[in-house]
């Protein structure tokens, strides 16, 4: 539902979220999003010639930062933002605690210059990693990203070719030679742990850290259900049949715009015939191996994905919520 500009219903900084998803990285958004204000380019005006605004500023897919005493900041004004390079394209996200909130894209080759003056550009994922903004920063900067992402990647009509303009406070892409309207696009992808009894099934991308293993994952495909693409997913990359499926928690993924589906799969059988294109290895693990992995005391040295990702936290559900079937 739609909200007044004047109604500032975002939860407060101190809310304790009930949901298994607030505590996961990009997951924590209390922007007011005024979708109802988009098409109003007066009120979008408006809000942008406000002292207090603000603009996340991504060059191609990188976040720029700056100092803000001994912390870093994502946030520029306006003005600040307009500054540093030819603006490509500019969005509203929405107000936080009454504070309107921008993403401003500029040209990836701007990023040694801008480097130069003293910002900073991290991509986003180390930002996550080392924990260089807070929570209530980091979802909004997440949104912003993969927001200009989109802006960046379709500035053409996927029906006739032509250009298309930015529209709808940057939430809509026209085209003025056909007609067409095109929204951002989020791709959902399930991860889910397989359990069967006290044990789980993990596997391992050759991309991954040295004895990481975590969820196997895959995106949804036209047609299926989120149980379907648990049970087809699982299947194909590990041999293995599920039965029941459950959901347990989200996170949106802006690497460069997913939405991460974290679900509880039943394995019906235990034996693996691993697809050796989508995994460099998959094995069973107990549920007191995969408390060791997270607290980094497996003695074969496995480990487990970080705490900003989902997969994390639905191992953490399994081991110290002891979910199962």
């Amino acid at each position: 539902m739609a909200r007044n500009m004047s109604d500032n219903t975002a939860l407060p900084a101190g809310e304790i979220f009930p949901e298994r998803s607030a505590r996961i990285g990009f997951s924590r958004n209390r922007l007011v999003r005024h979708s109802e204000r988009r098409e109003k380019a007066s009120d979008i005006a408006a809000m942008m010639a406000l002292p207090e605004a603000r603009s996340f500023v991504i060059a191609g897919d990188v976040p720029i930062l700056r100092r803000d005493g001994e912390a870093f900041t994502p946030r520029f004004t306006m003005a600040e933002a307009g500054a540093l390079a030819p603006v490509a394209e500019t969005a509203l996200l929405g107000t936080l605690d009454g504070t309107p909130l921008f993403a401003t894209l500029i040209a990836t080759g701007e990023v040694e210059r801008l480097k130069e003056t003293g910002l900073f550009a991290i991509d986003l994922r180390s930002i996550a990693v080392q924990g260089l903004l807070p929570q209530d920063e980091l979802g909004p900067l997440g949104e912003g990203k993969a927001l200009m992402d989109w802006h960046r990647r379709h500035g053409f009509c996927a029906n006739c070719g032509a250009r298309t303009a930015s529209a709808s406070g940057g939430w809509r892409r026209d085209c003025a030679a056909c007609g067409a309207q095109h929204f951002p696009r989020t791709d959902p992808v399930v991860i889910m742990l397989a359990v069967r009894g006290d044990r789980c099934l993990l596997g391992r991308q050759a991309r991954f850290a040295p004895g990481m293993y975590s969820c196997l994952a895959g995106f949804v495909e036209p047609g299926e259900t989120v149980e379907d693409a648990v049970r087809r997913e699982t299947m194909e990359e590990a041999g293995i049949r599920t039965g029941r499926v459950r959901y347990l928690a989200s996170q949106p993924w802006p690497f460069p715009s997913s939405l991460m589906v974290g679900c509880l799969a039943e394995a019906l059988d235990e034996d693996l015939v691993v697809d050796a294109i989508e995994l460099e290895h998959a094995r069973w693990f107990t549920r007191a191996e995969v408390g060791a992995m997270l607290r980094g005391e497996h003695p074969d040295g496995f480990t487990a994905p970080l705490p900003f990702a989902i997969a994390h936290h639905i191992l953490k559900a399994f081991v110290e919520e002891g979910e199962s079937f």
